[in-house]
């Protein structure tokens, strides 16, 4: 890409706080880490209701051959893909999927702009705008320690993220892919564990923003955190991410999961001003975009609203 460069089972200790600056950390692969046990700490909100069903899973063949250049992710190669989650995946479409971020265009991926059609507050509708995208390569400093220890049994094959802005650049969402190197086994491990443990609500398991300079987000730092989400797929090796904020540097108080942020009556900060919308919107928009890439066959794409 040519943009800017710029199974846990045990004790969790006290939780990170979310302003405070930490090591940046890869993620290598390896037997299940022990994390350590979650603080109690005071809800946001009763736990919210699970994903939605996805419909029936089906399989399709995506073949491309498209070169990483001026706004590319290059290579070529071919895969296939289901579309359900959970679902017992094809071997082939596993090792399909694993090098898919060789074959799209990144305007495809990660499309210039998203609609959200009814994806804000009280259902109003949500317009964002690409204004960054990370040169692709491997998960260090991209997540915070222990996030980055939860994740490590799968490995990091490749990290993809761009960055967007609401159409008044007052909120900034920095949306993921994480290509493991896992098997259907593997990601299943872990999507069980983000489920049974909560991991995906715990504010020092949180993934970090791109801020690239001389955009909106140039201000988006870990203090800026507001919200986010931390999907690990079963029919692919793929973990999907988004961490919201706001653009202009200020911080929203304690960081919300988005599940919780976008449940109604909700009187926290990233509640309010939308952010746990954006997340939980644009992760939808970008993990059923790769979704939707794989099961008609289709990569070439308009980089156009979706």
């Amino acid at each position: 890409m040519s943009t800017e460069a710029d199974p846990v089972r045990a004790p969790l200790p006290p939780v990170v706080p979310p302003r405070t600056a930490a090591t940046a950390s890869s993620i290598p692969t390896g037997p299940p880490p022990v994390l350590p046990a979650a603080p109690a700490v005071a809800p946001h909100a009763a736990p919210s209701p699970g994903r939605p069903a996805r419909g029936p899973a089906r399989t399709a063949a995506a073949a491309v051959c498209l070169v990483l250049g001026l706004g590319l992710l290059g290579g070529a190669a071919a895969g296939t893909w289901l579309t359900g989650d959970p679902g017992e995946p094809a071997a082939v479409g596993y090792a399909g999927a694993r090098s898919l971020w060789h074959e799209i265009p990144v305007d495809t991926l990660f499309p210039r702009t998203l609609r959200g059609e009814g994806a804000g507050p009280g259902g109003a509708d949500r317009h964002w705008i690409r204004v960054a995208v990370a040169p692709d390569g491997d998960c260090t400093g991209a997540f915070d320690p222990l996030l980055a220890k939860a994740l490590s049994p799968v490995g990091c094959a490749r990290l993809l993220r761009a960055t967007y802005v609401d159409e008044t650049s007052s909120s900034v969402t920095t949306v993921g892919l994480l290509f493991t190197e896992a098997d259907a086994a593997g990601m299943r491990a872990l999507h069980e564990r983000f489920d049974r443990e909560d991991l995906q609500r715990r504010t020092d398991l949180m993934p970090r923003p791109y801020a690239a300079r001389g955009t909106a987000a140039a201000r988006f730092g870990d203090a800026q955190r507001a919200s986010w989400t931390v999907r690990p797929l079963t029919d692919a090796p793929v973990v999907v991410y988004a961490v919201s904020g706001f653009a202009d540097g200020r911080t929203a108080g304690d960081p919300q999961p988005a599940d919780e942020a976008v449940i109604d009556g909700q009187t926290t900060a990233p509640a309010q001003a939308g952010l746990g919308h954006d997340a939980r919107g644009i992760a939808d928009r970008v993990e059923r975009g790769l979704r939707r890439i794989v099961a008609e066959g289709a990569a070439e794409g308009t980089g156009q609203d979706r």
